[in-house]
């Protein structure tokens, strides 16, 4: 069997007992039917990973760490994704494949064509919701540092920010009526080691808002000649910048 990884809210340290959560506990005990002196890795987010032993299985099961491992399997190419919100479980799902694809960063937007109103409780409940889903994946693909998944932003206010990325940054937007693609891109901008890529929800970014990147220094790229879904075009798109700039 595997040897089951599970992130730790609490801050891990060498020779430490740790108190599980119930959740990571159930998955333990009663999925897994693990026993005592069972090994795990636990890691916290804030880097490397802890190797770990099972020392108690009730509830809230315990474990004991031991020696610190540093490496965090984190790619050469620091990739955020912006990304207008989609309904359903289409956006989860963009979230765990993303994460499983080393994003560092993912921007949630509130964009002309996005049917999803999130405020308030229901704002912080899914963004929490988003938080675990991108947990869950790193626990999965063996990262130890969490992307960050920031609060919904307006489209507008956002790219009025982006405009303090570095300069050495590729910022792209996604858009299938253009003719550039990655090779022009990177013949004319040459090899960056970060990137920003914009994408919209169901339906697209509208012509205003593509207008409105162009504006704040991005360029547009292309996939090819067939149009994708909202939940197709990040990662195929990722799946390319980490083949091209990254590790893959």
């Amino acid at each position: 069997m595997r040897i089951p990884r599970i992130f730790s809210r609490q801050p891990l340290a060498t020779q430490q007992e740790v108190e599980l959560d119930e959740s990571a506990s159930r998955h333990l005990v009663k999925v897994l039917r693990l026993d005592t002196g069972h090994p795990l890795t636990l890691f916290d987010g804030c880097g490397g990973e802890y190797s770990a032993e099972l020392i108690g299985t009730g509830k809230r099961a315990l474990a004991r760490t031991g020696e610190l491992h540093p490496q965090d399997r984190q790619s050469p190419l620091a990739l955020t994704l912006a990304i207008g919100i989609s309904r359903g479980d289409r956006f989860d799902w963009v979230i765990q494949k993303a994460t499983e694809l080393g994003v560092a960063a993912i921007q949630p937007l509130f964009t002309e064509r996005c049917e999803v109103k999130l405020f308030g409780d229901r704002l912080q409940k899914k963004l929490g919701h988003w938080r675990q889903i991108a947990i869950s994946a790193c626990e999965q693909c063996e990262r130890n540092l969490l992307p960050e998944i920031a609060e919904p932003l307006k489209l507008a206010h956002y790219l009025q920010g982006s405009t303090q990325e570095p300069s050495a940054m590729a910022k792209l937007v996604l858009h299938h009526r253009t003719e550039l693609d990655l090779h022009q891109w990177q013949a004319e901008r040459g090899k960056p080691d970060s990137a920003l890529l914009l994408v919209g929800p169901e339906g697209g970014l509208s012509q205003a808002e593509i207008d409105m990147s162009l504006g704040q220094g991005f360029m547009p790229l292309r996939l090819g000649p067939r149009v994708m879904r909202t939940e197709t075009a990040p990662i195929a798109a990722l799946s390319v910048l980490q083949f091209q700039w990254g590790d893959l």
